[in-house]
């Protein structure tokens, strides 16, 4: 494996402007505030946290569908956050996405042939061949050949997610954004695209971001989690570190709605008190201080950095600064 991670996103921001006109000053939306990651080749990093967070917009910004509004963005170690439109092209095919409803990404003008051909014709694959190709991709994606004639109308949302997933496949990808991708699916039909994710990422090699708020899912289908709160990432870890032992308070809360398959199994639920504050004016220091159980004087003051407390685990919170975190957690509590 290339010791060069195939994505790598550095500190990025993303603010949306609000409002303001003759007289009044446009507010700032400060959706992603300092955001650094990175996905080997063949990896899944999945993002998570509440709506709102700006897990999607980082998606959209590291493939440039929106512009960043600093930082910068690397793909297989080439810089692409500041390449004009003509020079990204080429570069687009690499990266590619499966949106979240599968009922309005879908062009309900063109068949599924034309649908899938499309991406194949923009960037000159397969010519000459594209019947072909497509029988593959519906292969891939578990659906009968003869969908290729049919309407985006005539399938049921799991089988339109898999054609969108087959028309990010035609390009042949390095990297999948997953947005939201199975969280408007019924239970049992979200478990077959994730199996089917899974499966494709292992046959083919490919990297996916995938962006949710079902910890759940991610549970069961990712190397890697990013945690988000209010524009920030406050833990990174490998899947089974994270859920065996979370260290971020805001962490601990997410997982302790996930339920427990055992029976008779419980987790001690968290209910964090009061609403997530506005991403026009967030909290000073720890943005998480307004909820948290544990804050201290220091959490109000000075946002705490991300900083590795074990191999592979970073955490952005006070409590695990200094040499003794069970007595910080103690006075914290």
């Amino acid at each position: 494996m290339s010791a060069i991670p195939l994505l790598q996103a550095t500190d990025i921001v993303k603010h949306f402007p609000v409002g303001g006109g003759l007289f009044a000053k446009a507010r700032i939306v400060r959706a992603v505030d300092g955001v650094s990651f990175e996905i080997a080749r063949g990896e899944t990093l999945s993002l998570v946290g509440e709506s709102g967070c700006g897990k999607s917009t980082v998606g959209r910004a590291v493939l440039r569908l929106v512009p960043l509004t600093s930082g910068q963005v690397l793909l297989d170690g080439q810089r692409i956050d500041d390449l004009s439109a003509s020079a990204l092209r080429p570069l687009r095919r690499r990266m590619q996405v499966v949106f979240q409803d599968p009922f309005s990404s879908l062009n309900p003008r063109m068949r599924v042939r034309d649908v899938l051909i499309e991406p194949m014709r923009n960037f000159g694959l397969h010519e000459g061949r594209w019947d072909a190709r497509i029988a593959e991709l519906l292969d891939l994606v578990r659906l009968p050949k003869d969908s290729a004639g049919r309407w985006p109308h005539e399938f049921s949302g799991g089988q339109r997610q898999r054609i969108g997933i087959a028309r990010a496949l035609a390009a042949e990808p390095d990297l999948i954004v997953c947005d939201e991708a199975v969280s408007a699916l019924d239970v049992s039909v979200k478990a077959q695209v994730v199996n089917l994710l899974q499966d494709l990422q292992a046959d083919l090699g490919l990297a996916m971001l995938f962006i949710s708020h079902d910890l759940a899912i991610v549970e069961h289908m990712t190397h890697r989690i990013a945690v988000m709160y209010l524009g920030r990432i406050v833990e990174v870890a490998e899947r089974r570190s994270l859920f065996a032992a979370p260290k971020h308070p805001y962490t601990e809360a997410l997982l302790s709605a996930v339920p427990v398959p055992e029976p008779g199994a419980q987790r001690r639920r968290i209910i964090l008190a009061g609403d997530v504050p506005s991403p026009v004016n967030p909290p000073s220091g720890c943005r998480f201080h307004t909820r948290c159980p544990y804050a201290f004087d220091r959490c109000r003051s000075e946002e705490p950095a991300l900083r590795a407390t074990a191999a592979g685990h970073l955490v952005a919170c006070h409590l695990h600064e200094g040499p003794d975190p069970a007595k910080l957690l103690a006075r914290a509590a």
